[in-house]
């Protein structure tokens, strides 16, 4: 069951000419169809300039690979159009990743990047519920494999709200005197969270494959993806799809940020609890 959150289908597209060309409501034609990235891993091509605009793979020792040239080319046709980032923020970005012997690119099989998957479940009472799984790819014997590492809903958020009033019910702390009988209390009232540690934090993760485990949900379907990218120095950007009959299609990049390295981890778990 839970297998079927693999088998996603991935779509890219470039070239940014929808103002110029005006072709909203017609059929798609074969320029477009050279334009559009079908597959994340052609975005790392592009991105990198290890495709020509042809779709050919480029191999290392070619003119054309990893040109700075053509990476200029491609990433202007990489961002969302309009887009609600800078023009001078985009500039800056070009700057940072090609820079002569300091140029950066993108690691398919990298760290820091990510998958984000709002997918419906079906619970027991046959109700819709939408959770947001967090995947990445982890190295698995000789080959790579998509893993979960991280997921969250607003009902686990609610299950696991904790009181954090100064007036919150607590454990006496002469309790072990008393063999800790007192736990009765604690266990009845049905707010335990009230009565973890401050640092305690619970893993939305192990409660999705309990529930699944034990048939309160069923998985029914992946409603959007979208991907996170930390592996460029000093910034961070997001991926999104657009479908829409045009050039300016399909996966583009939606969001663009200036970070320092100090900042990461915070940007990652704005991201992981912003649901």
């Amino acid at each position: 069951m839970i297998k079927q959150l693999f088998f996603l289908l991935y779509s890219i597209t470039l070239f940014p000419l929808a103002a110029q060309i005006g072709q909203q409501g017609q059929e798609v034609n074969e320029s477009q169809l050279y334009a559009a990235t079908k597959q994340v891993n052609q975005f790392f091509k592009r991105f990198n300039a290890e495709e020509d605009p042809k779709g050919n793979k480029l191999y290392e020792g070619e003119r054309l690979y990893r040109s700075e040239k053509l990476r200029k080319q491609y990433l202007g046709m990489l961002f969302n159009e309009p887009s609600n980032i800078p023009a001078a923020q985009q500039l800056l970005f070009g700057q940072a990743i090609i820079a002569g012997k300091q140029s950066q690119f993108l690691d398919f099989h990298g760290d820091n990047w990510f998958a984000e998957l709002n997918a419906v479940f079906v619970n027991n009472q046959g109700k819709e519920e939408n959770i947001i799984l967090f995947l990445k790819l982890e190295q698995q014997r000789e080959g790579y494999a998509w893993v979960m590492f991280k997921a969250t809903n607003d009902r686990y958020k609610v299950l696991f709200k904790k009181d954090t009033a100064a007036s919150r019910k607590f454990i006496h702390p002469m309790s072990h005197e008393l063999d800790f009988m007192n736990l009765h209390k604690a266990f009845r009232s049905g707010k335990n969270m009230d009565y973890t540690s401050d640092d305690y934090h619970p893993d939305y993760l192990s409660v999705l494959l309990y529930e699944l485990q034990n048939e309160q949900l069923k998985f029914k379907t992946v409603q959007s993806v979208s991907f996170h990218f930390f592996q460029i120095e000093g910034w961070y950007f997001q991926i999104s799809e657009y479908n829409r009959p045009s050039y300016n299609n399909g996966w583009l990049i939606s969001d663009l940020t200036a970070i320092r390295k100090e900042d990461v981890t915070v940007l990652k778990s704005f991201i992981y609890d912003a649901h």
